[in-house]
């Protein structure tokens, strides 16, 4: 103490560097708010937390909701958006663009206690039961968001789910109206319409824009002409096709 008496009462005004063992977990722990001026800077700001009740569930849709359907490749942007929104959290910043998807977490910033606190902020986001070391074992968001997406790959929604839905939905109601004339006429026009389409994408055969498929319309209107004739044809125009087949 007499020695800090000194150097405060001599005038000194010239600045030195000094090499220090600082106790980053207490300083945090404190609260930048608590800590003095100079100590302020080392610790970043404590991230702002959800009101009890004011989940981010509530607002948004569930993670699965969200991922339901969409592509690979949207499905890791989302994850690595994700991410990057939580370690934001945890090291205080305002937002998520001062954390790169790329970068390292340990030159973001992290330490053993925000690796943590980033993994419990990820279980409860995904639902998953992710370890301690995570942070570590993938060490950038972006390694980590596609390492999230492998486990979350067996909730994926096969791509025909949303229409088969929509489908089974339409079973009521087309058996509620289909009993009038006009309706089922309709009704039943708009679902060979989207037979069409789906034979179409498929490249089925025999679907409109499909290769052959005006050979094979054509194949069968000859095929309804000649049937036509057999039909209506007389004795004599019977015997001479018999003629001509031998």
């Amino acid at each position: 103490m007499e020695l800090f008496d000194s150097a405060t009462s001599a005038g000194a005004t010239d600045a030195v560097f000094a090499v220090t063992r600082m106790d980053m977990a207490a300083l945090r722990a404190q609260g930048s708010e608590s800590l003095s001026a100079m100590l302020r800077g080392l610790v970043p700001p404590a991230p702002r937390r959800a009101a009890a009740g004011t989940t981010s569930a509530s607002r948004v849709p569930a993670l699965p909701e969200r991922l339901a359907g969409l592509a690979r490749a949207e499905r890791e942007r989302i994850l690595i958006d994700l991410v990057r929104e939580q370690a934001a959290g945890v090291l205080g910043h305002a937002d998520q663009g001062a954390v790169e998807a790329e970068r390292a977490f340990q030159e973001l910033g992290f330490d053993s206690l925000t690796a943590v606190e980033l993994r419990n902020r990820l279980n409860a986001a995904t639902g998953l039961r992710l370890p301690t070391t995570l942070v570590f074992d993938h060490p950038s968001p972006a390694a980590l968001a596609t390492h999230l997406l492998d486990l979350l790959a067996h909730d994926e929604v096969a791509p025909e789910e949303p229409v088969l839905t929509e489908l089974a939905g339409l079973r009521a109601a087309i058996g509620a109206v289909a009993t009038d004339g006009t309706a089922y006429e309709r009704i039943t026009a708009g679902l060979r319409e989207l037979l069409d389409v789906a034979d179409a994408a498929a490249g089925a055969p025999g679907a409109p824009g499909a290769p052959g498929a005006g050979d094979e319309s054509e194949a069968e209107g000859d095929d309804r002409d000649r049937d036509q004739d057999l039909t209506t044809a007389s004795d004599e125009e019977l015997f001479a096709l018999f003629d001509d087949l031998e």
